[in-house]
């Protein structure tokens, strides 16, 4: 009998590729979505891709509101809790993304283990583990100190969520107990399910192959394939030693926007520069700018990580960098056909 999953945050980049994964792997799903023209966008974006959505149902859920958990999570069998704000630039007010992102897991959490969930698997980031590292190689017992200096706010929320989490997991009582897997992707790339690119990472590869990037930071760390990081999640259902793991989903060598351009130069596209901003500039400009403020505790980052754990749990070959970066531009320019800037 097919399992049921609630997938949440299924609008999303990373969501519309696990529901992908999910469906033609042979799970019913309910997926989360803010308003019912979000519900329009995901149907019409799986059903132009070609995915059989005929066991896909669409719920209304809010991270910031209780309302309709309870019955969203009602005779499902996992919770894949994908849903996360995120932006570069920094909010004038922290709370607006820390707290949909630490209160919405939470929330998640409760109405799984009311409902009876087994398993949860839990989107976090490798910027809960890298922190305000520069150099060097991180690894899954790793976590960010969210307290250091000119660290965004993004990553402070990211890594609260998690160890809200794991807090929440680690505090059950009774004999029935939630096994939790949190995914930890890498910077995101690889083509969009759909024709939305105003995520952080289409978005800038939008404006980079449209040449309105004249100059790029300076940073580098792993990166992945968005399609290997649903492949894992929807494996994290059910690899029996995945329970109480933080999975690193990423390559294990640094790669940046200086080597993401060139590999698009090499394969003939106009549009990107591989000029490099100086740090200093790009801290004149956070003054006036904050998604360049929210950068600045990236810049001149040069990050490994050990990814050989989840290489040898899930028998994975990482799609390369460069494949990544080809299949999103090419599909990015056929977006880029049918608008008009």
């Amino acid at each position: 009998m097919a399992k049921t999953v609630l997938l949440t945050g299924i609008s999303g980049y990373i969501g519309l590729h696990c529901a992908k994964e999910l469906l033609e792997s042979g799970y019913i799903v309910r997926g989360s979505v803010r308003n019912n023209e979000k519900a329009i966008e995901v149907q019409d974006a799986l059903s132009k891709a070609k995915i059989n959505t005929k066991n896909l149902t669409i719920v209304e859920l809010n991270l910031n509101s209780d309302s309709g958990w309870d019955n969203a999570m009602m005779g499902c069998d996992f919770l894949m809790h994908v849903a996360s704000p995120f932006a570069i630039a920094n909010p004038k007010d922290p709370a607006d993304m820390i707290s949909p992102a630490v209160d919405g897991s939470l929330r998640a959490l409760r109405a799984a283990k009311k409902a009876g969930i087994r398993r949860v698997v839990l989107t976090s980031s490798i910027v809960s583990m890298m922190g305000s590292m520069k150099v060097g190689c991180f690894n899954s017992d790793c976590w960010t100190d969210v307290d250091a200096p000119d660290i965004m706010t993004y990553i402070k929320s990211k890594t609260l969520a998690e160890k809200a989490a794991w807090d929440f997991v680690d505090g059950q009582t009774g004999k029935f107990r939630i096994e939790l897997v949190v995914i930890a992707p890498g910077g995101v790339f690889g083509p969009p399910i759909g024709k939305t690119i105003t995520g952080q990472s289409m978005s800038s590869l939008d404006q980079m192959l449209r040449g309105k990037l004249p100059m790029v930071p300076q940073t580098e760390f792993p990166m992945v394939d968005v399609r290997d990081v649903a492949k894992i999640h929807v494996k994290a259902l059910k690899v029996p030693d995945a329970s109480g793991k933080r999975i690193i989903v990423a390559s294990e060598e640094p790669n940046g926007f200086v080597s993401m351009a060139q590999i698009l130069k090499n394969a003939g596209y106009k549009g990107p520069s591989t000029r490099v901003a100086p740090n200093f500039l790009l801290r004149v400009l956070s003054i006036f700018d904050r998604e360049v403020k929210g950068m600045l505790n990236l810049l001149g980052m040069k990050l490994s990580c050990d990814n050989s754990e989840t290489i040898k749990m899930f028998d994975w070959t990482p799609i390369t960098f460069k494949q990544s970066v080809l299949d999103a531009a090419t599909a990015v320019k056929s977006i880029q056909k049918n608008h008009r800037y």
